[in-house]
């Protein structure tokens, strides 16, 4: 905020007044400065120091207002190892107990997660372990013990996202997909464009796409996805996590989570992931009534950055997100040419977008959200899709189902009424579950095609969250 020089004979009282903006106007970073001055900071637990909480992590410290207390990891050498990384001092995270921690300002660096979860001085966990069974049982114990969560294990909110919204506000805390994510991110544009009267025709995010990549396995995923394994073992990337973006099974969830957000619908079919540069983008993203490929207008849709000959398209949306929105009236339209906007040939149709997103480095939005305005960056609404497990080749009796961006199965989106309608197994539960009848190559599969262990919080609140929706669906 520009300074503002007093004249002379001001009091010291209104100097203050007229420098400081009232706390109602404050934007977030403001609203974090302001906790920086009264020492009245933001206290936060992270779960899960990998590669996105370490990207979290390398911005935590430039956060003003903002004190990461915790980190629980399964492994504290490597969460230290990650700090190194990231340019922490080791004197940051060298605190032996959260009491110290909290009384010296350095984080307190564990392996249990339930202590983080039950320390009352913090305010918001950031879950982050990529575990969606994990993440369920991090969630919900927060949530008893009075904190926000930032979920960023979205395969967790896409198979039971709604219900942990609605469990965190009958414990009266704010429960939020992480921005820098992709989700959070589209969801921030729709609520840009209703809030502007704008009706959303479709919103999404870009993917680099061909038909064969959802066979691919862990042993493929650099050459699909255009990195090299040097590249891939400097950056500690998850070779599996990874497939799990380019098999379709991230884009599906992710897809699953703006529809439950915003109550945009998907297709009947799974994505079609049309191939578009960002200039064709209103052009594809309209009803196929209108030359476009969409089943009707309030769509999720998922842009490919290749064409389906394998050609690399020019400007493209692989890592942004965008929405298209409509103009309703003849004025609206013509708004859109005079100032230049984004249309379709027909002029109607317009794309807002970001082409990029930087995940980890992100999510301190979310914090700052929840700590200054008390709102989440996204969050489930209702059940309107789901992501399902499909055979990546013909499994057997007796084989192990390795979940999302491994070699047995990728996750198909649809809607959550054809979903319960064929008992579909939901994709963040297929993991370390034993397949029990033959299930050919493509084929999505059932929860009577699996021994799914019924003991779990997540299966439980799975299953709670069918039978509340199940009208609704």
């Amino acid at each position: 905020m520009p300074e503002v020089t007093p004249r002379q004979g001001d009091s010291g009282y209104n100097r203050r007044h007229i420098l400081q903006p009232h706390r109602s106007t404050m934007n977030l970073y403001s609203k974090l400065q302001q906790r920086a001055a009264d020492n009245k900071p933001i206290r936060v637990g992270l779960i899960g120091a990998g590669k996105f909480g370490s990207m979290y992590l390398a911005q935590a410290p430039r956060m003003p207002g903002v004190h990461l207390v915790a980190i629980a990891d399964l492994s504290p050498d490597t969460a230290r190892a990650n700090l190194a990384r990231v340019g922490w001092k080791p004197e940051q995270a060298q605190a032996a107990s959260a009491d110290e921690a909290l009384k010296n300002g350095t984080t307190w660096v564990t392996d249990d997660w339930r202590a983080v979860t039950a320390l009352p001085q913090i305010d918001i966990i950031v879950e982050c372990t990529g575990n969606p069974i994990a993440a369920v049982d991090h969630i919900l114990e927060a949530f008893t013990q009075g904190k926000h969560v930032v979920n960023v294990t979205v395969e967790a909110d896409a198979f039971c996202g709604p219900l942990l919204a609605r469990k965190a506000a009958q414990a009266g805390v704010v429960y939020s997909m992480a921005y820098g994510d992709q989700p959070a991110m589209i969801c921030d544009l729709v609520d840009w464009a209703r809030t502007c009267g704008f009706p959303v025709v479709a919103a999404g995010r870009g993917h680099k796409w061909l038909p064969h990549f959802c066979e691919s396995t862990p042993e493929t995923v650099w050459g699909y996805y255009g990195l090299t394994p040097e590249q891939a073992a400097r950056g500690g990337l998850n070779p599996k996590m990874f497939n799990s973006f380019l098999d379709g099974s991230k884009p599906s969830i992710e897809s699953t989570a703006v529809s439950n957000a915003t109550g945009l619908a998907v297709p009947s079919n799974g994505l079609l992931y049309p191939p578009a540069s960002v200039e064709d983008i209103p052009y594809v993203t309209r009803p196929r009534s209108e030359g476009g490929v969409l089943e009707k207008k309030g769509m999720v849709e998922v842009i490919s950055s290749l064409e389906t000959d394998g050609r690399k398209i020019p400007y493209d949306i692989r890592m942004g997100v965008w929405v298209t929105v409509e103009a309703e009236t003849e004025y609206i339209k013509n708004c859109f040419e005079e100032y230049n906007a984004h249309t379709d040939p027909s002029g109607r149709y317009f794309t807002l977008y970001k082409r990029w997103h930087l995940i980890g480095l992100e999510v301190g939005m979310s914090v700052a959200s929840i700590a200054g305005r008390n709102e989440p960056t996204g969050v489930a609404t209702g059940w309107n899709a789901d992501v399902v497990a499909t055979a990546k080749r013909d499994l057997q009796p007796g084989e192990m189902l390795d979940g999302e961006g491994g070699y047995t199965v990728w996750g198909k989106l649809l809607p959550a009424a054809t979903s319960q309608k064929m008992g579909g197994l939901p994709l963040g539960l297929a993991h370390q579950v034993k397949v029990v009848r033959p299930v050919k190559k493509g084929q999505s599969l059932c929860w009577d095609d699996v021994a799914m262990d019924t003991s779990t919080y997540a299966y439980k609140v799975r299953r709670e969250m069918e039978s509340m929706f199940a009208l609704k669906a």
